[in-house]
């Protein structure tokens, strides 16, 4: 009972932590756009797979999005395989946690795990900090131990803090800043990350619209079904009645 009590009065104070939370767009995730999932494959297996599996994701399922398994083999296998093989990486785990302080994490279910508005918001909102072991840090995620490996395209960020006055009180306000332009524009970028979570969300739950093609289809037979129920129940009793 104590315990109850307990978590009774700390529950408003997890709701206040959750809305004080890093802000998180929306990630733009359609898995009817072959060619947006197709991109996601693509820039998957070229900026993530270096570091990061997949290994509940064999490289057949991109069959599932539009390409061929020549295509397959030829443009997202640099490392060479089967079509059939998992999607898994080439540096050890010893060596990854030697290099960056823990081993990168298996990234076949990261979406289902964070979220797809977490990736989005995530792959984002890196800047440069030079306290940390790696130069980088996060706001949604501080003190992360992964790199900016996609610096180069989005550019070089930096946190910039001020105060601003609300409700009488002073408040720090963080921002992040572009310092440095990379390849891409920012609405270029928001794209590329786009297309990115799209991919690794659908990774995640690659059965997603067939299980809501079978859902709808078992919806109208239950709808059917039950007019049918219901004329059956009237007849056997309209004497009755």
């Amino acid at each position: 009972m104590k315990k109850l009590i307990i978590l009774f009065l700390l529950a408003p104070l997890a709701v206040f932590a959750a809305q004080n939370g890093p802000h998180l767009d929306k990630a733009p995730i359609n898995f009817h756009d072959e060619a947006s999932l197709q991109r996601g494959a693509r820039d998957f297996t070229n900026y993530c797979l270096s570091c990061h599996s997949a290994q509940n994701v064999r490289y057949e399922l991109l069959n599932h999005i539009g390409l061929s398994n020549q295509q397959i083999e030829k443009n997202l296998m640099a490392a060479g395989g089967k079509v059939g093989d998992k999607m898994k990486v080439a540096m050890r785990p010893q060596d990854a946690k030697k290099w960056f302080g823990i081993a990168p994490p298996d990234l076949g279910l990261m979406a289902r795990v964070k979220g797809p508005d977490w990736l989005y918001a995530y792959l984002r909102d890196f800047y440069r900090d030079d306290s940390t072991q790696t130069g980088w840090n996060n706001t949604v995620y501080p003190k992360v131990a992964m790199p900016d490996v996609l610096w180069a395209l989005q550019g070089t960020q930096v946190l910039q803090s001020g105060t601003k006055i609300i409700d009488g009180r002073t408040v720090t306000i963080h921002k992040l800043v572009l310092a440095k332009p990379g390849k891409m524009t920012p609405a270029q970028y928001n794209a590329f990350v786009g297309d990115l979570v799209n991919f690794m969300t659908y990774m995640g739950q690659p059965y997603h619209n067939k299980q809501i093609d079978v859902g709808i289809v078992v919806l109208l037979f239950l709808g059917v079904l039950f007019v049918l129920v219901y004329m059956l129940k009237k007849e056997y009793w309209k004497d009755i009645h």
